[in-house]
């Protein structure tokens, strides 16, 4: 749970009291992920990142100055920050100058003049400027700040947001933001949250966005370049949707509203301050994310893109993994999803898409294959198991404790983990919980074992 209270500022202890008794020890400089140990720090929770970004996109440069509020979970004589962009030209502590140093290709080593004591508030202000990176991940896919034709694509799942700003780069750690990007005027910045202004001096377009609820670091975005953007409301939330006018904007995104309000009506109310959509020429990338409050696309979706991302939401910004091999505790739900959706607008049920995909060969060990809770190389983080499979479980699990159970058990799953972090073993005894029923073999034939359930088995 983080700290979320007001700032207080001077948490130093004397360099030759404390820390000289050795009573003050340097944060680990990951959080132990099956699949990114280095990712996040140990030592402090963010509470509030507030960016200022300048970005040129003719040269791909970036000049920013991101200040960090966050509290420290021990005695701190040194922490780290995740930042791959080694181009630090000041970095305070509590406003004094701080020693830092670049370690392990992503780790910025931070030591702040005297020591962050255990419960005290403390801020990071970070100066730099050069080129912000493109990170490419295990399975090949791109992600961080990708250079489009007029501006950048920026997406970050699962290691990209160090690629542009520093930050605690661990889903359990999440923070509110606050953005405030200058680009050549004609463009338009795209950031998660509330718009708050928009304003235009000396050939320069600055774009000031705010997300008030907390917010895993890698849902951050700041897609950027020529847009149309849309401005309405969502049942009374405020809607941004922006689309690259190279693109032909079709019908799709008309289903916004649409799709928000059936996800609102059995998963609980939306969880967040804005909704929308950024639709950018940016087809390198090959994916869609479901950026907080605003799903990117890398060209105009259709109908199942769409609400495949507007229900992470839900189930993945809202309600956030704790460890990345719990990959399906997404994209199983958001699966599910497409599924549902379909079967309301009386299409394929989602009875008939699991019958279509039971239907695949056991012999098939890649689509069956590795058990959706045995994914720990990264190379296969967004392998189809997890989608399909992860899809399957829960209509299997819909049709063994019928109707009324398993949506009450999706709509509690989200609202009583609204913001948080959450494990497969925290849904399975939820699943009884909610039931009423041992579902041991259940969860061992479709979650534990690679092999396909057998039919009867569970």
């Amino acid at each position: 749970m983080l700290l979320r209270a007001a700032v207080v500022f001077g948490a130093l202890a004397s360099a030759s009291g404390a820390m000289a008794a050795g009573g003050f020890t340097a944060g680990s400089d990951g959080l132990g992920d099956p699949m990114f140990p280095l990712a996040g720090n140990g030592g402090y929770d963010v509470a509030n990142y507030s960016l200022t970004l300048d970005y040129t996109p003719s040269g791909n440069r970036l000049v920013g100055t991101v200040v960090i509020t966050a509290r420290a979970t021990q005695n701190l004589s040194s922490f780290d920050l995740d930042f791959r962009m080694h181009d630090v030209t000041r970095l305070l502590v509590n406003g004094v100058p701080a020693a830092f140093s670049y370690a392990k290709e992503q780790e910025l080593v931070v030591t702040p003049a005297a020591g962050l004591v255990q419960g005290k508030s403390f801020t990071v202000a970070v100066e730099y400027a050069g080129t912000p990176l493109v990170v490419t991940d295990p399975d090949q896919s791109i992600e961080g700040w990708v250079p489009t034709d007029d501006g950048a694509f920026v997406v970050n799942e699962p290691q990209g947001s160090p690629a542009w700003y520093p930050v605690n780069d661990n889903p359990r750690d999440k923070a509110t933001y606050d953005f405030r990007v200058s680009v050549p005027e004609g463009l338009t910045v795209m950031a998660n949250g509330v718009l708050v202004s928009e304003t235009h001096s000396g050939g320069k377009a600055t774009w000031v966005w705010r997300e008030s609820d907390p917010m895993a670091p890698y849902l951050s975005t700041t897609t950027l370049g020529k847009f149309d953007l849309t401005k309405s409301t969502t049942s009374g939330i405020p809607t941004y949707v922006a689309v690259d006018p190279q693109l032909a904007k079709g019908q799709v995104l008309s289903k916004l509203g649409e799709a928000v309000n059936f996800y609102s009506s059995i998963y609980g109310p939306y969880p967040f301050n804005a909704v929308g959509a950024i639709v950018d020429s940016a087809k390198v990338v090959g994916y869609s994310l479901e950026t907080q409050t605003k799903p990117n696309f890398p060209y105009v979706p259709d109908e199942a893109t769409l609400v495949h991302e507007l229900s992470h939401m839900w189930f993945g910004d809202s309600l956030t993994l704790g460890v990345w091999p719990d990959i399906w505790l997404h994209e199983g739900f958001a699966t599910w999803s497409e599924w549902i959706w379909s079967e309301r607008q009386g299409n394929k049920s989602a009875h008939q898409w699991f019958e279509q995909l039971y239907n695949t060969p056991a012999k098939d060990t890649a689509f069956w294959g590795p058990a959706v809770a045995d994914f720990t190389d990264p190379a296969l983080l967004f392998n189809g198991t997890v989608y399909y499979r992860g899809g399957m479980t829960l209509q299997a699990l819909r049709e063994k404790i019928g109707d009324l159970a398993f949506f009450q058990l999706l709509r509690d799953w989200a609202t009583q983990n609204r913001y948080g972090t959450v494990t497969t073993a925290q849904f399975i005894a939820f699943a009884e919980k909610e039931s009423g029923r041992d579902l041991t073999q259940f969860f061992k034939v479709w979650i534990f074992q690679a092999e396909k359930p057998a039919p009867g088995s569970w």
